[in-house]
């Protein structure tokens, strides 16, 4: 009889044994998307239509992983991104991010660009807990953590650069009216919404505004708003649009105040196109480094942009700040799946998103950090003013993070 016990508790602790070291031996769970030598990554972005100038994003995102891979991957994993184009139609997006998913077997979303798209697969990604990260857009739909914890943004919002805004003219332009060009869309909504939240008691000033959609001929507008006996004219509208608003102003011989929001800021897409004469002088708002700015010219960081730039996209624009910001993007969520080790499961990719502390991207501008918490998604949460001189973006004033102080409390 006590044979056949000890027997038992010799067979009961080997078992025991057996399980301990299973489990030690088991690897963290993967998504179908993760094997021992790749990361499957999918990617919406307008490559074609009326918003395809912020495709560079995308393209820049591909050359880097390129170059990550080229380099021996992370963790010795490549990447494997696959990007689709949507041309900016919601509907579009739903079709391609469940091909993406369901047959792709992509194991995160990253970067997908513009808000409608966004929305449009958000509920979709979420119920079957795939990351949505680093979303390429200012909504702030993206930081609702308890809702939605499987979607998080990257940039700063729209509405509090439309808070800068207001913050500027009420410091530098008290008393000038003040006429507003915006596009009919959550994009154009949210910051004009700030920029009246910011002005408060004085958002009277603002002698105009009117609502334009992307596709539109804008002249009469233009016209309509020189009328009304504005000195500044806030532009808040995609990069083809502000850059016949800037050559219209000139050729009707207006020369407000310009301020042009972030998201057009772009000297390729918009400035150019303009005509770089009719732009001295304009002000937007910036959280990302000028390869163009002499400033930089012996930066580590920017000088390594301009070597990747020759290498892994060729075709680009240097001057196109959408390519700086698809590079500064790929760059941190590298960092992000770095931080994750060999544990690549869907839930510690979004445990290492939100845990972002200090990090300071090297091309992102000096005094500017992200961070992220379990109750933060929003990386970014400081820009400063910049203004064109006639050939980069210079900067005026120190860093500001005022404007994101006010969050709605909804989680």
């Amino acid at each position: 009889m006590q044979t056949t016990t000890k027997a038992r508790r010799i067979v009961s602790f080997l078992v025991a044994a057996l399980v301990v070291s299973a489990t030690a031996a088991t690897p963290p769970a993967r998504g179908a998307g993760v094997t021992d030598t790749e990361i499957r990554i999918g990617n919406i972005m307008p490559y074609t239509g009326l918003l395809a100038a912020f495709a560079s994003i995308g393209r820049a995102e591909a050359a880097y992983f390129d170059m990550i891979n080229e380099r021996g991957g992370i963790n010795g994993r490549k990447i494997r991104f696959i990007s689709r184009d949507d041309s900016s139609n919601p509907k579009t997006a739903v079709e391609h991010t469940s091909e993406l998913v369901e047959q792709e077997r992509v194991h995160l979303m990253f970067g997908s660009f513009g808000t409608p798209s966004n929305l449009a697969t958000r509920s979709y990604l979420n119920e079957r807990s795939i990351p949505q990260l680093f979303v390429a857009s200012g909504d702030e739909e993206w930081a609702h953590p308890k809702r939605f914890p499987w979607t998080m943004g990257w940039q700063p919002t729209f509405r509090a650069e439309g808070r800068i805004y207001a913050n500027y003219i009420q410091a530098a332009y008290p008393s000038k009216k003040i006429a507003v060009l915006w596009q009919n869309d959550q994009f154009g909504r949210d910051l004009f919404r700030g920029l009246q939240e910011g002005l408060g008691l004085t958002a009277n000033m603002i002698a105009a505004d009117i609502a334009i959609e992307a596709d539109m001929s804008i002249d009469t507008q233009v016209d309509i708003l020189k009328s009304s006996g504005a000195e500044v004219l806030v532009l808040n509208c995609a990069p083809p649009i502000s850059a016949r608003a800037i050559r219209r102003a000139a050729e009707l011989d207006w020369h407000p105040v310009l301020l042009l929001v972030n998201a057009a800021a772009s000297i390729a897409n918009a400035l150019r196109p303009a005509g770089l004469q009719n732009a001295v002088g304009v002000v937007s708002t910036s959280f990302l480094k000028d390869a163009s700015d002499t400033t930089w010219k012996d930066d580590p960081a920017i000088r390594e942009w301009l070597a990747f730039m020759d290498k892994y996209y060729p075709d680009g624009d240097k001057d196109d700040s959408y390519a700086i910001f698809g590079y500064a993007a790929a760059e941190t969520l590298v960092q992000v799946l770095t931080q994750c080790g060999d544990d690549l499961s869907r839930e510690n990719i979004m445990r290492q998103a939100a845990s972002l502390r200090n990090y300071r991207n090297p091309v992102v501008l000096p005094g500017i950090a992200i961070n992220t918490g379990p109750a933060d998604f929003h990386p970014i949460e400081q820009m400063r003013l910049v203004q064109f001189d006639g050939n980069t973006w210079q900067p005026i004033g120190d860093v500001i993070e005022s404007a994101f102080a006010s969050r709605p409390n909804d989680n």
